[in-house]
């Protein structure tokens, strides 16, 4: 008997419901309501970056439209109606790639076949992944389409890069702006997942594997997934950290705050030992300045000063002027001969911008210090003028 075939996590694990859905609570939200209220437009436009829920929130919103006795955000995932959309066979719910399907002899055609009525459903949905690879003839053609469609015809584009998409196009939509997935959400549901599938992983080793992913949920299943063909049902920090070239939290910190300590030699040594283990460095600079960032937001949150960086208090125009000497040096680090190198002189220059201060700033200073002089000692000789007989 044959054996089932393996199901990646990302697919096995992807959203079925609105309920499902990880931290786009505004998009699912809004969605709701429309259905709930019959305010249901005739197209839509899902953006945002890689693995942040698009496809899937299209295919969900398809399910509440053509659900037995849909309309209906609180669809049953059993329907046979929504298996048959989330397996690709319903016949009123046709996913276009746009970039094989670009031409305008493809949008032609399906300009024709939008008349027709639908054969399961109450709409005919029309999922176009990847819109901005059409051609801006193929985009032209669908102008009119989109501006009237048939009452039965609902589309649902999707792009990670908007701004290729023509100006005509986004105003017939409704914009749907979906953010990278914080890091926390993306921590808890690795953690649900692992549950489900009896994988044992730490917390430490989930938030790495979070980090990796830059708030995309997609590309976590997929870090996950290959770490439990590495480690097995046992995940620790150290396995993600070796795999994937990461730098651990503590030497980050560490780092750190050698850098806001002037520390220059601390610094070397420490990229040295990253170096010596072959950590990414492109990686560990990208990981360094979050973790400056976020002793940014502590110090304006402490109105001027934070102690996040190894107890040295910076001010935010110190640690502003770090980050600026840290994002100069990124593409040296990343395409340069000698990221060591690169990466060192980059860290030392960000020493040295914090402890800049800018004239502007320092001139603010002397104005404030000279109007709280007091009278007296801002004129010496008018007070011995009045005492004169």
């Amino acid at each position: 008997m044959s054996q089932a075939a393996y199901q990646v996590i990302a697919r096995k694990w992807r959203p079925q419901t609105f309920d499902d859905v990880v931290g786009q609570d505004h998009v699912v939200r809004t969605l709701r309501n429309a259905i709930a209220r019959q305010r249901i437009a005739h197209a839509y436009l899902f953006v945002g970056p890689r693995g942040t829920g698009k496809t899937s929130t299209a295919r969900i919103f398809a399910k509440a439209l053509n659900c037995t006795g849909g309309p209906k955000a609180d669809f049953d995932p059993a329907d046979p109606a929504c298996q048959a959309i989330a397996a690709g066979t319903h016949l009123d719910v046709i996913e276009i790639d746009g970039a094989s399907n670009n031409g305008v002899d493809q949008v032609r055609d399906l300009r024709d076949t939008v008349q027709y009525s639908p054969a399961q459903g109450r709409y005919k949905i029309y999922i176009i992944d990847e819109v901005h690879m059409l051609s801006a003839a193929a985009f032209n053609a669908l102008l009119k389409t989109l501006e009237e469609p048939p009452a039965h015809v609902k589309f649902v584009f999707a792009t990670t890069d908007p701004q290729k998409v023509l100006p005509t196009i986004v105003s017939r939509c409704q914009r749907f702006d979906l953010k990278p997935i914080p890091a926390v959400l993306i921590v808890e549901r690795l953690r649900t997942i692992a549950a489900a599938e009896g994988i044992q992983a730490t917390d430490t080793a989930l938030a790495c594997i979070a980090r990796m992913a830059d708030g995309g949920m997609r590309d976590a299943q997929s870090i996950f997934d290959q770490m439990i063909s590495f480690c097995g049902a046992q995940i620790d920090e150290a396995d993600v950290l070796d795999v994937y070239g990461l730098v651990s939290a503590e030497k980050l910190a560490a780092l750190a705050a050698a850098l806001a300590a002037g520390d220059h030699a601390q610094i070397v040594r420490l990229v040295d030992e990253c170096d010596a283990s072959g950590r990414d460095l492109a990686r560990l600079l990208a990981d360094l300045q979050g973790h400056i960032r976020e002793a940014l937001l502590d110090s304006i949150a402490q109105g001027g000063r934070s102690p996040a960086l190894g107890g040295v208090p910076l001010t935010p125009e110190q640690l502003t002027r770090m980050l600026d000497a840290q994002r100069q040096g990124e593409d040296g680090v990343t395409l340069g001969l000698s990221d060591k190198i690169t990466l060192e002189v980059t860290l030392h220059t960000a020493v040295d911008a914090s402890r800049a201060r800018a004239i502007d700033s320092l001139l603010k200073e002397l104005a404030a210090l000279g109007a709280a002089l007091p009278a007296a000692e801002a004129a010496p000789g008018a007070e011995g003028e009045k005492k004169k007989p």
